[in-house]
């Protein structure tokens, strides 16, 4: 039992997993607000290209 212990503590791969994981959200995080960022100025191009698009009108002859 004493070995165990003592393996336990020296045993390192533990904390490269609690690292791998708080980078890993991080990048999740970064990633999520450079979508919603992104995706509202999409949305607001694409309601100024729709308004002004509508304001024009189409002569065929």
């Amino acid at each position: 039992m004493l070995n165990f212990i003592k393996n336990f503590r020296r045993d390192e791969d533990g904390a490269v997993t609690v690292d791998w994981v708080v980078l890993t959200a991080a990048i999740v995080g970064l990633g999520i607000a450079v979508l919603t960022s992104v995706g509202n100025g999409t949305t607001a191009l694409s309601s100024k290209i729709s308004s002004n698009l509508s304001a024009h009108s189409l002569t065929t002859y």
